[in-house]
This record gives structure tokens, C-alpha cells and sequence, in this order.
């Protein structure tokens, strides 16, 4: 079974488990329409009445661990492997592996631009797959900034980042953005 396969069936039961969760929920609430009438047998009922006030609190707490569990299991197949998702991972000389957080390499690298004589802002978001990250950039320079040296010095940033991180960037945009004299 593919990838996608995996995925699509994790993602029907996480909506049966949360379809599931929802309705033992409603039930243990009493918010059920129409739930004066008996869904199961006589000998379930006459468990439910005598379980009572605990039956519909179980039922309620099972519906709310059974709708998490969906939840869980919706995000873990959402969820693309190989993808940046807050942490960058590389594998180790040995057993083990190397995990920084993304924002401390988004913010280093914005650090890094903001060195650069003329730039007020710098914003860094990295996208795609650890290995070869689609990095996009935008900076705000003073009005007297110089566009050229601006540029040579984003370049050689990502350049140093890249050699830092231990990655090539797959695609690399850079927006900058003037102020207007006075601002």
C-alpha cells in the first residue's frame, strides 16, 4: 500500500473516531434529539439506568478520548514527512542526530541580513524538504540604501547559511522593499 494509501485510510478512521467521539459525547451529555427513545436492547438500557449519574459521564469522557485520538491521528496524517515543521533535523556522524529549531536558523539568518549597512527589516520563512529548503526573504531598506550591495550581501548570507545549515537552498526569493524618504 502506497503513502497516500496509508494516509487516506488514517484519515477515514480519525473521522470515524471523531464522528464517534462527537456522539458518545452528545449522548453522556443528553443533547441527543430524540433521546428518550432506546437505541440499544433492554438489558443496555436497564445497564445505562443503573450506572446512572456515572454511565453518561463515562460515556462523555470515553467520547472525548475518542474524539482526541481522531484529532491525533488527523494531524500525524496531515502532517508531511521530510517537510520543515519547526524543527531541522540531520543526521549524525554516529547513532545520533542533530535537531535545531527553525526559528533559531530564521532567526539567525534575519540577524545576518540585518547586518547589512541600509536594512531596517528582514523577514526569513523556509518551506520544502530539510535537505533543499525553499528560502524567501524580504527586507526593507532605507531610502539611500544601495540596491547592489544590498543584494550582494543577501546573497552572501544565504550563502553562509546554507553552509551553516548543510543544505542547498531549491529556491530562493528575495523581496525588497524601499522606505519612502521622512519614514
Amino acid at each position: 500500500m502506497s503513502n497516500a494509501a496509508h494516509r487516506l485510510l488514517w484519515t477515514v478512521l480519525a473521522l470515524l473516531l471523531v464522528a464517534a467521539g462527537g456522539i458518545a459525547l452528545a449522548v453522556g451529555a443528553g443533547r441527543l434529539p430524540g433521546g428518550d427513545a432506546p437505541l440499544l436492547g433492554a438489558a443496555a438500557v436497564t445497564w445505562w439506568r443503573a450506572g446512572t449519574p456515572w454511565s453518561p459521564l463515562a460515556v462523555a469522557v470515553g467520547g472525548v478520548l475518542l474524539a482526541l485520538l481522531g484529532q491525533r491521528l488527523l494531524v500525524a496524517g496531515l502532517r508531511v514527512p521530510g517537510r520543515l515543521s519547526g524543527t531541522l533535523a540531520q543526521p549524525g556522524d554516529g547513532d545520533g542526530r542533530t535537531r535545531v529549531a527553525s526559528a533559531v536558523l530564521t532567526d539567525a539568518l534575519e540577524r545576518d541580513l540585518l547586518r547589512a549597512p541600509g536594512t531596517r527589516r528582514a523577514r526569513v520563512v523556509l518551506t520544502g524538504p530539510v535537505a533543499r529548503p525553499d528560502v524567501w526573504v524580504a527586507v526593507r531598506l532605507a531610502p539611500d540604501a544601495d540596491v547592489a550591495s544590498a543584494r550582494d550581501q543577501v546573497d552572501a548570507a544565504v550563502r553562509r547559511f546554507a553552509a551553516t545549515v548543510g543544505c542547498r537552498p531549491a529556491h530562493l526569493d528575495v523581496t525588497a522593499l524601499l522606505d519612502e524618504p521622512g519614514r
